[in-house]
């Protein structure tokens, strides 16, 4: 196997996946030092407002409660059906294009539509093997999020007294426990999208990896928020 061929694929996917590693450790120190100035830090403490309203005055806002977090469920649901999917299709791919029982040989591709050229097989494998666990943990992360938000729908609905034990300060952690979970499994469905292009040649992968990040943080700083909404 002559990994020269396959060095520039992994030294590109190498730099896009250590770009978004840095920008989401300096996402989280962000959030954590200054969580007001980004926009998760601004929805983690309004969703805590909002959980305290609604078990304060919960006979007039119970049917909003369940709507509300319904809605959030609907969508993670979406994100873990769509990530088990692909992971069947891949799956799918992996084994009718695949025989465990021959050794790695040649495979032919298609590179950007215009002609097919030999690679490596055990490079293909790789992206594919890639691909597939990334949205594996993707779906992982969606079905945690669905279940830790259901318990909400239970709980938020809970009726107060002196004696209660299931506080709005508890209710406020575990639906940020599944707003924490929902968010790690969109990213890592959304960093497996440039990946997808990786199987058609590394040409169309240069940049795409940059772009997203650099589209995220225009998103997520609270400060870039207010100047494109004036």
């Amino acid at each position: 196997m002559e990994w020269k061929k396959s060095f520039l694929d992994l030294t590109m996917v190498s730099l896009g996946f250590l770009a978004t590693i840095v920008y989401h450790a300096w996402l989280w120190h962000k959030v954590r030092t200054q969580p007001y100035s980004t926009i998760i830090g601004t929805n983690v403490a309004g969703r805590r407002l909002w959980v305290l309203a609604i078990m304060k005055d919960n006979d007039k806002k119970n049917i909003l409660a369940v709507q509300t977090i319904r809605n959030a469920i609907m969508s993670s649901t979406l994100m873990a059906t769509t990530s088990i999917l692909l992971c069947t299709s891949l799956a799918a791919v992996i084994g009718s294009t695949y025989d465990a029982n021959k050794p790695l040989n040649k495979a032919t591709i298609i590179d950007g539509g215009a002609h097919q050229h030999d690679e490596d097989e055990f490079m293909v494998a790789i992206k594919y093997f890639t691909l597939l666990l990334i949205f594996l943990f993707a779906f992982l992360f969606c079905s945690l999020s669905i279940r830790f938000l259901n318990q909400v729908n239970f709980l938020i609905n809970s009726p107060q007294d002196s004696m209660a034990m299931v506080t709005p300060e508890y209710v406020s952690e575990l639906l940020e426990k599944g707003f924490i979970l929902n968010t790690v499994g969109n990213r890592l469905f959304y960093t497996a999208l440039p990946l997808l292009l990786w199987i058609f040649g590394n040409g169309i992968l240069r940049g795409t990896h940059h772009d997203q990040v650099m589209m995220r943080r225009e998103m997520e700083e609270m400060g870039k928020m207010l100047v494109v909404s004036v």
